[in-house]
């Protein structure tokens, strides 16, 4: 891996704790439409994709009023709930005070992601905020690390990190042939497919010491 120009961060369960909210949202629009919930593993295990690309095919005809029940339940509780993954307000901090260029590619609503962003006090920390429905595709396309960029003057690129939790931030960071860092313990998977990332931590306060490695004062 090279210095970064540009770090771009992927949001839920890589800088906000949210898998609780977001697992009770989805068991509650199983309930409203008569199905079965899943366990808490299975909601980890699946929640990956954009609304957009993953719930035809988990509901079928019913995808459009699964995601408006699910975004009102979300919706109901989120902010209250919002919690920061340990360590990351402290990343993000540095990272902007040394003049690294930042931005958000997540698989969540655009809007939620901002508003959740705005709610931190974080938004001035990025150029830009991408989540699904902001472009014609989602995350992993490549399109949408290139709107993220967009304005910085800097083109995805091996320069560029792409910093996440799961295999499809991975495959993100490699549709947009940008590099991946990985934070956390588990291994990353892209639904049963296993991803191996450019470089991979346990948690902020080791991601710090890499950036350090790289002469990024944090």
């Amino acid at each position: 891996m090279i210095r970064p120009r540009a770090v771009l961060f992927d949001w839920d369960n890589t800088l906000v704790v949210s898998w609780e909210i977001i697992h009770e949202s989805l068991r509650l629009t199983f309930l409203d439409l008569g199905r079965k919930p899943w366990s808490f593993e299975q909601t980890k295990a699946w929640v990956r994709r954009s609304m957009r690309d993953s719930f035809p095919d988990l509901f079928g005809a019913d995808a459009a009023r699964a995601e408006h029940m699910f975004y009102r339940h979300y919706r109901a509780h989120h902010l209250r709930r919002l919690t920061p993954l340990q360590g990351a307000a402290d990343t993000l901090a540095a990272l902007h005070r040394d003049g690294m260029p930042l931005g958000v590619v997540s698989s969540k609503q655009g809007d939620l992601v901002r508003e959740e962003a705005a709610h931190l006090g974080w938004s001035a920390y990025f150029g830009r905020i991408v989540g699904a429905d902001d472009g014609p595709v989602d995350k992993p396309a490549p399109e949408a690390v290139a709107l993220a960029l967009e304005g910085a003057g800097i083109a995805a690129g091996p320069d560029v990190w792409y910093i996440g939790d799961t295999g499809i931030d991975v495959t993100c960071a490699r549709n947009a042939g940008c590099a991946s860092v990985i934070v956390g313990a588990d291994p990353p998977r892209d639904g049963d497919r296993p991803r191996t990332p450019d470089h991979q931590v346990a948690d902020h306060a080791a991601l710090q010491g890499f950036f350090r490695r790289y002469g990024i004062t944090i």
